[in-house]
Formats: C-alpha cells, sequence, structure tokens
C-alpha cells in the first residue's frame, strides 16, 4: 500500500479543488448569461416564451441535480452523443444555475413599481433604453446578494459531479480514502477546502444584503 503523508493528502485534494473552482466558475458564468437571456426574453412579456420558460424553470428546479447530471451524461449516449464527465458536469450546472438566477433576477425585475415602465414609455424612452438606464441598475443593485449567494450552492453542487467520474475535490476525497483507509483525515480536509472556498462568498453575500438595506 502506498503511503501517503499529510502533506502528500493536502496537495492532492488542493489540486482537485482547482477543478472545482474552475467547474464553479464556468457553470455560474455560462448559466447567468443564459439566465440573462431568459430574464430579457421573459420582459417582453410575450405569452409562449413565458410558458416555455416556465416550463424549463420548473424542469430544473423541480427535480434534483444529480439526476439532471446522470441524464446528461448518460442519457445523451442512448441518442448518439458521448459527453465526457467534465461535458456532462457544465452542461447540467450550467442549466440547472440558469434556472435559479433566472427566477431570483425576474424577481427583482418583477418587485420594481410598474410606473416606472409607464413613466419611460411616456418619456418615449424604448424597451432597450428602458432596460439599461432605468430598470437593470435598480434591479441588479437587490439581484446581487442572492446571486453571490446562489454562487456557494453551485460550488456545492460541483460534489455531485464526482458520481459521474469527474475528479474533482470529492472524488479525489474518495480515491484518497480508498488508497488511504483514512476516511477522517481525508474527508475532513475536503471539508475544510470546501469550507474556505464557500465562506467568504457566505459572508461577502451577507455584507452585501447588509450594506443594500441599509443603504436604502
Amino acid at each position: 500500500m502506498t503511503s501517503f503523508t499529510d502533506w502528500d493528502i493536502l496537495r492532492n485534494l488542493l489540486f482537485a479543488a482547482r477543478w472545482t473552482l474552475l467547474l464553479s466558475l464556468l457553470a455560474f458564468l455560462l448559466g447567468g448569461l443564459l439566465g440573462a437571456t431568459l430574464t430579457f426574453i421573459r420582459s417582453l412579456k410575450r405569452p409562449m416564451f413565458n410558458w416555455i420558460i416556465n416550463i424549463y424553470v420548473e424542469i430544473f428546479q423541480g427535480t434534483p441535480l444529480l439526476m439532471q447530471m446522470f441524464l446528461a451524461f448518460f442519457g445523451l449516449s442512448l441518442i448518439g452523443i458521448e459527453v465526457s464527465a467534465w461535458t456532462a458536469a457544465i452542461l447540467s450546472l450550467t442549466l440547472f444555475s440558469a434556472a435559479f438566477l433566472h427566477d431570483i433576477w425576474r424577481g427583482c425585475i418583477e418587485s420594481l413599481p410598474k410606473g416606472q415602465w409607464e413613466a419611460c414609455r411616456t418619456i418615449g424612452l424604448t424597451y432597450t433604453q428602458t432596460m439599461r438606464y432605468v430598470i437593470v441598475p435598480q434591479a441588479w443593485r437587490m439581484a446581487i446578494p442572492s446571486t453571490v449567494g446562489f454562487s456557494v450552492q453551485i460550488v456545492k453542487g460541483t460534489a455531485l459531479a464526482s458520481i459521474i467520474g469527474f475528479v474533482e475535490l470529492t472524488k479525489a476525497g474518495t480515491m484518497l480514502n480508498n488508497a488511504t483507509f483514512q476516511p477522517f483525515k481525508v474527508f475532513a480536509m475536503v471539508a475544510i477546502l470546501y469550507f474556505v472556498i464557500c465562506f467568504p462568498l457566505s459572508l461577502f453575500a451577507r455584507h452585501l444584503e447588509s450594506k443594500n438595506y441599509a443603504s436604502r
């Protein structure tokens, strides 16, 4: 049996944590881009588009992320599309994140007084100008704390990618545990690394939320 020192375990976990961070960042950015697109489309108030977006949101919010990863990894192969564990993880986390980020941003936009839309139309602003200069700046200020807070859920959600074979922090912890037979030590380190990643984000979200309330 290969002998692992504490530093060997930590070094391997830190290497895997880089993939956790990269997966989280890409899922957040791509999910944010898709979520923003859905939000803008929904703000057009087109019944057909709204109906399609509602179905999408209900599916990805109403089913476990683990099942979504299974479908992305194994389901696509059934129709002849072979994807890697990395691609399946990115795809499922992006679609999952977009559904929640869209809901956060939609709620912030709809919380603004309807009179602001009417006032913008009265002074002759186009839809694009209304969104750019009036609606988005106010909605974004309210959305930032929730958006940053949701990023913590994305980081924790990456742990499920280990089920489909992607070697991120949780998967690396499982492999090291199998090699060292020291579950308490290995998974304690895994938990600490997740905490180190997530806790600053949680603090930042609370700070933004308190700052937002204080400035109202």
